[in-house]
């Protein structure tokens, strides 16, 4: 009840700042047909293609959530407000392993920023600004003692905020990989307060050893690097607050606080 309750403010609040930013009706369209990017490799090798599931918010400000199968998302077409910024997110998944909608990080792409040669394109980077964009709205209506408007998204400086990522503003592990953050608290404590780019930093991992085969392991962020060890090696995997999974060729490990399963994949 308290998620239907939150998605429907989240939909009001959506409406409610529609047209705040762009008074654009007249040089964009309503629909665009999205462009995916590439999928890391290493995971279509282990797991195969992905189905798709695109997240996003229909002229009326009413969040839309449409699942594709894998290899039918060559000319998927949306509706999407033209007046004010608009988030799209596309979660790979892959039900046959069970590794569901929001295990791996998204892609995504910010209207009308991400608008090329008249398609919507999404980009890995691009998935942190659509899900940051998400967890300020929820936040934004969490906190009953927030009146700023500016700290709303569709207010929000998005240029200036990628632009972060490509400074040295930003430490090098964020850099490299941004889903290292925890954005929920980041965004949490911006609509609080204000915007502090310092406090975009790694959340804290505590190194734990699994029994699990001796390869490579791949996390579920397109950025993350992989964990690679020969047999003999005792396996350390930097565990975060929540569900962690990571993919190889022999298996896939889950790890959440003190529990940990192991599946193994037979090819």
């Amino acid at each position: 009840m308290l998620a239907l309750t939150m998605l429907a403010l989240l939909m009001l609040v959506v409406a409610v700042f529609a047209g705040a930013v762009f008074s654009c009706t007249d040089r964009f369209p309503s629909s665009y047909v999205l462009e995916l990017p590439n999928v890391p490799a290493e995971w279509v090798s282990i797991l195969g293609e992905p189905n798709w599931r695109i997240e996003w918010y229909n002229p009326d400000g009413q969040k839309q959530i449409n699942d594709y199968p894998a290899g039918e998302t060559g000319n998927i077409e949306i509706d999407i407000p033209v007046t004010w910024t608009n988030p799209v997110t596309a979660f790979p998944f892959w039900p046959a392993y069970n590794l569901l909608p929001g295990i791996f990080k998204p892609c995504g792409a910010l209207f009308p920023f991400d608008i090329k040669d008249g398609k919507l394109h999404l980009s890995w980077k691009a998935g942190v600004d659509s899900i940051y964009y998400q967890e300020l709205v929820f936040a934004y209506i969490q906190n009953t003692d927030s009146n700023n408007e500016t700290r709303i998204p569709v207010n929000f400086d998005w240029p200036r905020f990628r632009e972060l990522f490509e400074s040295d503003n930003l430490g090098e592990a964020v850099r490299r990989d941004p889903w290292l953050v925890d954005w929920r608290t980041f965004a949490e404590r911006t609509i609080s307060s204000n915007f502090d780019r310092r406090r975009i930093i790694p959340e804290a991992a505590e190194l734990k050893t699994f029994p699990v085969p001796a390869g490579s392991w791949h996390g579920v962020s397109p950025f993350s690097k992989p964990i690679i060890f020969a047999g003999g090696v005792q396996p350390v995997f930097p565990v975060r607050p929540g569900l962690n999974v990571w993919v190889s060729q022999k298996g896939i490990l889950r790890v959440n606080g003190n529990s940990w399963v192991f599946n193994e994949i037979r090819n």
